[in-house]
């Protein structure tokens, strides 16, 4: 029997997830949870890759992971050398634990880095992680609340980790999850309501900083736990899927802008506030090497999430000279990364000596260490990237008077290089006139508006003017000897509507051919 051509196609799977969704969201508000069959825990999203897929790898001594951090950190010697230990202490107690080699009690060497913004904390994290080649995420603390309704779960952030790993579980098994903005959950530090998702994250993070089992599938999520009952309905049961965190290694960070002065109380009974001076900077940086557990736990962080974090790791402030260090050495300099983008709109830049130094002094201004680079680029080369393509400039130079000055700058390289242009495009459109001419038997002449129309459009395509003339006339010689047959006319002039519009332009003459014609 043959189904009716309006019956009601079946609704794909997404849809019935989504119209659920919104259903019990309106009827019963954002913390109502669809719950899955009680026979099994949900299974894991992404799937699960096989098991083979993902082996730990990790033959590299402390000098070795600190001599590739040097490739890209600037400065941060004693943070290089504590976290290059710590990392390998962990992935070898890792491979021995894996092929049960180990016959000690190990405690995991989760680190704490204390320092100010832009100062290379998570670039470091970030350069360990792609060296030895396992998933790594980067997480907010003040993004966390205890309870997950407002506000996420601690949780989420391992999920996440699984997600980095392609649905790997084993390989996120061995991932690394970098916290930043701890010390904006310091509970003593924030009162008046603070406390609750700053202690009560300190404590969900505990759990997992040792050892935990982590459902994979968000329990919160409905679309997860609408595919758990799909899974339940076609295979009748729902697999558990979970990731351990033994072996996850635990990166917590923060500015921790109050805790030299805590420790600079303890050890000398006076808290005088440091100055901006390099001696205070020195001054605050010692104090932080020398930070206890006491020092954090006043700070406001709970007294068993300090001792979760053994490694203590300080980084120092950057001043100028390690700014510039960063533009000139640093293999993730940030210079490379202009360079192509000049690049790919067919303008060569380079940067002078000078002209780094000055975008690092103008950096530091910013107070914002390395990032502070960045705000100082955009700023002065951003309407370098808008204007140069559309000026056929090819290549220019960042220096001192630059960087001062880049509005003149730009005006003066565009007024140096019109002229130069201008001559570039005169002979090359020359050239094409003499070519046409030549195969054609038509002579063939731009008008100067039409010329400075040809420039701007190669310029936009990003191609040669006579390959753009090419393109865009070429259907001309056809039409110009319609033309010339109709009129008798043989010299021809370009206009721009001819290269903004040339099929429209050409129809128009030919049309106006024919006319003449008739009346004649």
């Amino acid at each position: 029997m043959n189904k009716p051509d309006d019956q009601e196609k079946q609704p794909e799977m997404e849809e019935v997830i989504k119209d659920l969704s919104e259903y019990i969201q309106k009827k019963f508000g954002g913390k109502a949870v669809f719950n899955v069959s009680p026979f099994a825990s949900p299974p894991a999203r992404p799937p699960e890759k096989p098991r083979g897929d993902f082996r730990l790898k990790f033959d590299y001594t402390p000098r070795q992971i600190k001599e590739y951090l040097d490739r890209f950190v600037i400065k941060q010697d004693d943070a290089k050398k504590v976290l290059a230990i710590a990392v390998c202490d962990h992935y070898n107690h890792a491979l021995a634990d894996l092929e049960k080699r180990a016959d000690y009690e190990y405690t995991k060497q989760n680190v704490i880095m204390i320092g100010p913004t832009g100062v290379g904390k998570t670039y470091l994290i970030k350069c360990i992680a792609r060296l030895i080649g396992v998933p790594f995420v980067k997480a907010d603390a003040t993004k966390y609340s205890e309870t997950g309704y407002v506000g996420r779960n601690v949780e989420d952030m391992i999920r996440e980790l699984v997600q980095q790993a392609d649905g790997d579980i084993r390989a996120a098994q061995y991932g690394i999850v970098y916290i930043d903005e701890v010390d904006k959950i310091a509970s003593t530090l924030h009162v008046g309501g603070r406390d609750v998702s700053g202690a009560g994250v300190q404590r969900n993070l505990l759990k997992l900083m040792e050892e935990a089992e982590v459902s994979v599938r968000d329990p919160m999520d409905i679309s997860a736990q609408m595919e758990a009952v799909i899974e339940f309905q076609q295979q009748g049961q729902v697999k558990p899927k979970y990731i351990n965190t033994r072996h996850i290694l635990f990166i917590v960070s923060g500015a921790f802008d109050e805790l030299a002065e805590i420790v600079k109380k303890r050890l000398t009974g006076r808290a005088i506030g440091f100055g901006a001076e390099a001696g205070s900077r020195q001054e605050k940086f010692h104090y932080l090497l020398t930070a206890q557990s006491r020092d954090f736990i006043k700070y406001g962080l709970e007294p068993e999430f300090i001792g979760r974090l053994p490694v203590r790791v300080a980084c120092e402030e950057l001043n100028r000279d390690d700014l510039y260090q960063i533009l000139a050495r640093s293999e993730g300099s940030i210079i490379k990364q202009y360079r192509a983008s000049f690049r790919s709109l067919g303008t060569k830049v380079e940067f002078t000596t000078e002209g780094l130094r000055e975008i690092a002094r103008l950096a530091v201004k910013e107070g914002t260490g390395a990032r502070g680079l960045i705000t100082v680029c955009e700023k002065i080369l951003r309407d370098f990237k808008y204007e140069l393509p559309e000026r056929g400039i090819e290549s220019f130079k960042v220096d001192r008077a630059l960087v001062a000055r880049p509005a003149e700058a730009l005006k003066e390289l565009i007024k140096k290089a019109a002229p130069a242009r201008n001559r570039g495009y005169r002979k090359a459109l020359k050239r094409f006139e003499e070519e046409f001419s030549r195969e054609y038997d038509l002579k063939l002449s731009f008008s100067p508006a039409a010329a400075r129309t040809a420039g701007r459009l190669a310029r936009k395509q990003k191609i040669g003017i006579e390959d753009f003339c090419r393109q865009t006339l070429k259907d001309y010689p056809y039409g110009l000897n319609l033309i010339r047959k109709n009129s008798g006319v043989s010299d021809f002039v370009i206009t721009p509507d001819a290269l903004e519009k040339p099929a429209e332009t050409l129809s128009r003459w030919i049309m106006e051919s024919f006319r003449s014609r008739g009346e004649s």
